[in-house]
């Protein structure tokens, strides 16, 4: 035995060590995944809906070589969304970035202190009332909260609660509901656009098949005479071939399904799904122009005969806005592979910047902007009604993307002037937010105008910060449309004002909402909570945490954390990946 051979044998705590760091090694290269390998997909007990909807004979149907199919090709270079971020790393930049690491956490806090009660009180229910504790159901009891919150769980990387509730989302059965029909727009939004984007992101694919099961479902409202989809998608209905469309439907509602079955198109390559909503889009092409409000459709739509013209309402707000929100959206989407929606988008807009923005009267003559509602008297008159909604806050956001998308420098300034305008609204208020629909005393233009204190003793209300007329509905829903646009806005500019605007937001928002077991919606932002507790109305949408807080979170992020040059965001905050 050699000298060099006896001396390691005479150290086993050597062989020993050297053995532990190969095995370690090897199981760090061999079974870790590495940070660009696809997640594997985990097994599930999928429970298959007891209807199904893919069987069921279409009575109107569409020849197989009639299907518009998805745009082919390579997608387009489009421009950039998202500001070109850059790591500050001085002292100052370090120091923000704790101070936003601080924030991100208590959103987080926030998330999980609604979740932790959803999912011991209302488990697989849609909605948690936040005062009383129990479960309610608003959409089809097919836990909407549970489904509509998949994504932001996987944002906040909050793993093991994903992998529990998808496991959760296997066993619904679309067919098992206590309702005759469903909201087909709601439906559309927040379930099927739920999956998709939890799919998008984790790439577990018992989400695909389940919202392969819903789109099927979902793809039964548009089998009607004119291919066009009703309000209200009536199961017995739908089985029987009897739907027809509304004669009398809120414009949003039956337009607003391009994003998702979109997307479902992508990823199945199946392309019934676009050919349904690309009807709907050449409907929407070909009666653009031809509106009492050119450029712009009206709130309301007569579907069963194709009249998209007979209104004469105009809105961005309730009822209509998601119609005009999916134009720059669709395009992103497609890769510009489609060009209608920059034609569709680029029309709307400027409609809206000449007929339905305004400018408020303030002391400070403040820079900024809302959106009114318009109807068309019977000589074309436009009567601008100067009443803004929490809900038509989106707009800022929307400008502000279809700016970067359609290379239009103006509709930046314009989603900025918009987005202030909401921050502004906040700021005044007592509880420090938005209420759901106000009234503003305008100018007379869209520039700055003087200071009439006349004007505002004869017509404003003493109790609210002057410029405001009225808090006709003082309430908040816990809406997300405000922080929406703030949250785009700084990914688009890069201004870190829009991080500070977003967390003086969120303390309002936490302050007046918070109840002992989750957050609620109050009764009146004119009462400040210093002064006593507000008036919760035992209410979470389960937007407040598919939208709300993701949004809350995403703006104190690191950017690159869903670029807005990777994905697009629903109307119900659910990102779904760009091609």
């Amino acid at each position: 035995m050699n000298n060099t051979m006896a001396s390691t044998l005479r150290r086993p705590g050597r062989i020993t060590t050297i053995l532990v760091c190969i095995c370690v090694f090897y199981l760090f290269t061999v079974f870790l995944p590495r940070h660009d390998e696809t997640p594997r997909p985990h097994n599930y007990q999928f429970v298959k809906s007891s209807f199904d909807w893919s069987s069921l004979p279409q009575r109107h149907p569409v020849p197989q070589s009639e299907l518009t199919p998805l745009p082919k090709g390579k997608p387009l270079k489009l421009p950039k969304v998202q500001f070109a971020f850059k790591p500050d790393k001085s002292t100052k930049g370090k120091i923000r970035t704790q101070t936003l690491t601080k924030r991100r956490g208590e959103v987080e806090d926030a998330f999980l202190k609604s979740w932790t009660s959803y999912k011991s009180l209302a488990w697989m229910y849609d909605e948690l009332t936040p005062v009383s504790g129990k479960g309610k159901n608003t959409f089809g009891g097919w836990a909407a909260t549970l489904v509509d919150t998949l994504d932001t769980l996987w944002i906040m990387d909050l793993k093991a609660e994903f992998y529990e509730a998808v496991a959760a989302v296997a066993t619904i059965d679309w067919d098992q509901t206590d309702e005759t029909a469903c909201n087909f727009f709601e439906t559309t939004i927040r379930h099927l656009g739920g999956l998709l984007s939890a799919y998008d992101l984790s790439r577990e694919t018992v989400l695909l098949r389940k919202a392969e099961e819903l789109g099927d479902m979902l793809y039964a409202a548009f089998d009607t005479p004119n291919r066009m989809p009703p309000f209200w998608l009536d199961f017995q209905k739908a089985k029987d071939g009897t739907l027809r469309p509304g004669t009398w439907d809120p414009s949003a509602s039956v337009t607003s399904s391009c994003l998702e079955l979109t997307r479902l198109a992508q990823l199945t390559g199946r392309d019934k799904y676009y050919d349904a909503v690309d009807r709907i889009t050449r409907l929407l092409d070909s009666t653009q122009n031809a509106t009492k409000l050119p450029g712009m459709w009206p709130t309301f739509f007569d579907m069963e005969n194709l009249d998209l013209v007979r209104d004469n309402g105009f809105t961005l707000g309730a009822l209509a806005d998601s119609l005009y929100e999916l134009l720059p959206k669709m395009y992103a989407l497609l890769g510009g592979l489609e060009p209608v929606y920059e034609k569709l988008y680029r029309d709307a807009m400027d409609a809206v910047t000449k007929h339905l923005l305004f400018r408020p009267m303030v002391p400070n003559q403040a820079d900024i902007l809302f959106t009114g509602n318009a109807r068309v008297v019977d000589d074309f008159a436009v009567d601008l009604q100067p009443e803004g909604q929490h809900l038509a806050c989106f707009v800022g956001g929307m400008f502000g993307l279809g700016g970067k998308l359609f290379n239009i420098a103006e509709h930046v300034l314009i989603g900025e002037k918009i987005t202030r305008g909401c921050a502004w609204g906040y700021d005044a208020m007592p509880a420090g937010i938005l209420p759901e629909i106000f009234g503003l005393l305008p100018c007379p233009t869209l520039e700055a105008c003087a200071w009439d204190e006349g004007r505002w003793e004869a017509r404003g209300n003493h109790a609210l910060e002057k410029g405001f007329e009225n808090a006709r509905d003082p309430r908040y829903l816990l809406r997300p449309e405000a922080i929406e646009s703030v949250f785009l806005m700084y990914r688009i500019t890069g201004n870190p004002k829009y991080q500070d605007m977003a967390w003086r937001m969120f303390q309002a928002v936490r302050a007046a909402t918070e109840t002992e077991l989750a957050f609620s919606a109050i009764a009146d932002v004119t009462v400040d909570p210093a002064h006593g507790a507000t008036e919760k109305m035992d209410s979470m949408e389960s937007f407040w945490m598919s939208e709300t807080l993701k949004y809350f979170y995403l703006i104190l992020s690191p950017p690159d954390l869903i670029s807005l040059d990777e994905y697009v965001l629903n109307t119900e905050a659910h990102p779904l990946k760009r091609p």
